[in-house]
């Protein structure tokens, strides 16, 4: 990730993608399986719907900003090509997630993204405690979460294509 001095405000984004042996159909389950998710994540400890396919709520921990607990919001749903979801407020969420699947060369060509913002989040008080180091904040924030979906995705490709 390069640095681009983006602020909260500016709505920053992370993506990651790779290619999978494997057809759209064959990595959606996998995808769209949030129970899975904290199997793959150091940061997200659990996982458990409340309304099966509309809100689920996700429990964290992480060294700098401690423990907490988010609902989100299921906002795309196209089996098997976008699973998305929105954390905290879905008209004003402290972030986006999703999941693109995509037909490529016989297989699937697979990528997570992300964006903070524009609603408050963890974030967003570290960011009143040191506004003059904003940039930096959301910059470091990003580069944990492009690490954090490389790691996602390689264990998903794993996973699916059975190694």
């Amino acid at each position: 990730m390069e640095w681009t001095g983006a602020r909260y405000a500016d709505k920053p984004t992370a993506e990651v993608s790779t290619w999978i042996d494997a057809a759209p159909e064959a990595v959606w389950p996998v995808v769209s399986d949030i129970a899975l998710m904290p199997s793959l994540s150091a940061e997200l400890q659990s996982v458990e719907w409340r309304e099966a396919g509309r809100t689920f709520v996700g429990r964290s921990k992480h060294d700098a900003f401690g423990e907490w607990e988010t609902t989100s919001f299921v906002v795309e749903n196209e089996e098997p090509r976008v699973f998305a979801w929105a954390v905290a407020d879905p008209a004003e969420p402290s972030a986006i997630w999703k999941f693109t699947l995509a037909p490529e060369g016989g297989g699937t060509r697979l990528s997570q993204w992300m964006q903070l913002g524009p609603g408050r989040s963890g974030l967003s008080f570290a960011i009143d405690r040191m506004p003059e180091k904003e940039q930096k904040i959301v910059f470091v924030r990003l580069r944990e979460f492009e690490t954090a979906m490389t790691g996602n995705l390689a264990a998903i490709k794993e996973r699916v294509e059975g190694r």
